[in-house]
């Protein structure tokens, strides 16, 4: 019997066929209807509006930490500026989204509630779909990132929340057994990771601390502890924070008061919050 955890099963064998040089079950409305859901994700990726523009707390932040959340209230459009780079990830990440909703359909499940607006204490969000009545929510993902989800290890580094922001969904819909329908972008491995119901946070609460957090004129504790680089006593951010908007504003008091010093290498900037021993690299002046 078909449900979502035989989900990724079913969307390889409706796909096997093309392995063979066969066609496989497609109809023309669902290759009109796939078009047409191409044509609306290009829209909103090209036409950003306001949306944008200013801070809300929505199901999909409230899972990050509250420090983060805590600068990004307090920042400016141009605090966020994304690169070109990034703006076309997040165009082929909407792309994927899409087909794996059409692959979902093509496996014989039944994918309901697209894009539905969902709402806990004030917090609103979208959720991606239901398929046999649960709650999933898709994901395109590195090799680094897939295998937190393949290995279902994600309770244990889950920088951007995902866990948190599925438990939203499912408080909103009154659903228990939810998930990650996952593409890795690098291979177009898929998998589905079903979170245990302890690895869920309780929505509501969070949703009070973060309003409280964030609203306060104290910065909330660091997200991430520095950790050491090599063995001369020099500190540097932890992984998850090198990718964040506002790091040298959370450590402006790094390296006494001088901020984060930031030194090339050939995997690219290393962000030292404590020098004790310079590294033979060239300096980035920030």
């Amino acid at each position: 019997m078909k449900n979502l955890s035989t989900l990724v099963k079913d969307i390889y064998a409706a796909l096997n066929p093309l392995t063979k040089g066969e066609a496989i079950a497609i109809t023309d409305e669902q290759i009109d209807e796939f078009g047409e859901s191409i044509k609306n994700a290009l829209r909103q990726w090209a036409r950003p509006g306001e949306r944008n523009s200013q801070f809300n707390l929505r199901m999909s932040n409230i899972g990050r930490p509250a420090r983060f959340l805590w600068f990004d209230r307090r920042s400016s459009s141009e605090d966020n500026t994304m690169l070109e780079s990034t703006m076309i990830k997040f165009l082929y990440g909407h792309m994927l989204e899409e087909i794996l909703i059409l692959f979902a359909k093509l496996s014989g499940h039944t994918v309901t509630d697209e894009q539905k607006q969902v709402e806990v204490s004030g917090v609103q969000g979208h959720i991606d779909c239901k398929v046999d009545g649960e709650v999933v929510d898709i994901k395109t993902a590195s090799n680094y990132a897939y295998k937190k989800f393949s290995e279902q290890t994600l309770r244990d580094d889950d920088p951007f929340g995902y866990i948190a922001q599925l438990s939203g969904y499912e408080e909103a819909e009154g659903t228990t057994e939810g998930g990650f329908l996952v593409i890795n972008k690098e291979t177009g491995q898929l998998c589905l990771y079903q979170p245990g119901e302890l690895d869920k946070i309780n929505v509501k609460s969070k949703i009070d601390s973060l309003k409280k957090a964030i609203n306060s004129d104290e910065k909330p504790p660091l997200c991430y502890q520095p950790v050491p680089e090599g063995k001369k006593g020099n500190m540097k951010l932890h992984r998850n924070c090198t990718y964040c908007n506002f790091k040298f504003d959370c450590f402006e008091d790094a390296n006494n008061g001088k901020g984060l010093r930031v030194f090339q290498y050939a995997k690219g900037p290393m962000y030292l919050t404590r020098v004790t021993a310079p590294p033979k690299r060239q300096e980035i002046t920030p």
